[in-house]
């Protein structure tokens, strides 16, 4: 299984620095977002793998909306490092 193809190069050092912060943990989501988006891109029916998706991006969603609420320019930077559309906040 390729476990760290979609692993950023800031990620090692985010790892050692603050394994809790919420940058990082948006990191792993999306590295499991994309291997899940990957797995389902082979079998369209695997309608538990699609539900654990869909429960991995309302966490990353809560998360992104946390930190744009609290501190804009790290959101801002973390979208663009990651390569994530920004989005809607209600």
């Amino acid at each position: 299984m390729v476990k760290n193809l979609f692993l950023p190069r800031f990620s090692q050092e985010k790892k050692e620095k603050n394994p809790d912060s919420i940058e990082f943990q948006v990191l792993n989501f999306t590295n499991k977002i994309r291997r899940l988006t990957a797995h389902l891109e082979l079998h369209r029916k695997d309608y538990l793998s699609q539900r654990g998706l869909q429960k991995i991006l309302g966490k990353r969603q809560r998360l992104l909306s946390y930190l744009s609420n609290k501190n804009r320019i790290r959101y801002n930077k973390l979208i663009n490092q990651l390569d994530i559309r920004e989005s809607i906040i209600r």
